[in-house]
């Protein structure tokens, strides 16, 4: 018997991201479009273009391009990645939430990696624009990359069924990358979604960790795959009553 329209799979993205921005492009609607209807898909975060500021006009410009290219892409799935866009004369990272044609949620990154000179380039977002939102019923948080540190953003994240990660997380603290969203899904049991690039700088630890805190990793898989049951974040809580609504 089907869980109420919840028969989603989730998908972690593990890719290397290039210097062609429209090559990296269709890499990933290749990617989305081997998927099946009802699949919740997570690329790394700016897996389109990489942080290449020596070309922030030819990133910027692109945007749109990608965006209206994965909305197309989008119908019966849900798409979360970040990229780069300019507003009102500022440069942010955006976090985009694709769903059936359109981008159903957007908020721009709070949290600027300052050991590689993000506020250099870019502006922060706002904290008060995280929040939950509900897609195709799944009640979905997005972390970018650095923001996993940051204590007052897994609380707003509680009572989540999903949260996806995209990120681009420096090898060195590959360690602290896999901690961070294990504890994540134990902290707030659920399911944590979480996608790296497999860039040399990078961690290449993308996976998909469940309400228990068990973590499968793609290992060189460019995509996991894995089914999203509710039923075991409902008895997770009910299990291991810490409040979680």
């Amino acid at each position: 018997m089907k869980e109420n329209k919840k028969d989603y799979k989730l998908c972690s993205l593990l890719f290397e991201t290039g210097s062609d921005y429209e090559e990296n492009l269709q890499h990933l609607l290749g990617l989305i479009e081997a998927r099946e209807p009802q699949s919740l898909i997570v690329a790394s975060e700016v897996c389109l273009t990489g942080y290449d500021y020596d070309n922030m006009e030819k990133m910027l410009a692109f945007a749109p391009r990608a965006i209206e290219a994965i909305k197309a892409s989008s119908t019966d799935k849900i798409i979360i990645l970040t990229l780069l866009e300019e507003r009102d004369g500022k440069v942010y990272n955006f976090a985009k939430v694709f769903h059936n044609g359109a981008v159903v949620y957007e908020r721009a990154k709070a949290k600027l990696f300052r050991f590689g000179d993000e506020h250099r380039y870019m502006q922060e977002g706002s904290v008060a624009d995280f929040k939950i939102v509900t897609v195709d019923g799944i009640k979905i948080a997005v972390f970018i990359c650095f923001e996993l540190r940051f204590k007052e953003l897994w609380c707003k994240s509680e009572g989540a069924d999903v949260i996806a990660v995209p990120s681009w997380w420096g090898v060195l603290r590959r360690e602290h990358f896999k901690i961070f969203t294990q504890a994540l899904a134990l902290t707030n049991q659920c399911y944590v979604v979480a996608s790296d690039a497999k860039n040399e700088e990078c961690t290449a630890q993308s996976g998909i960790i469940n309400p228990q805190g068990e973590a499968q990793r793609n290992n060189n898989n460019a995509c996991l795959c894995l089914p999203y049951k509710p039923k075991e974040i409902r008895l997770m809580r009910r299990y291991m009553d810490v409040g979680i609504e």
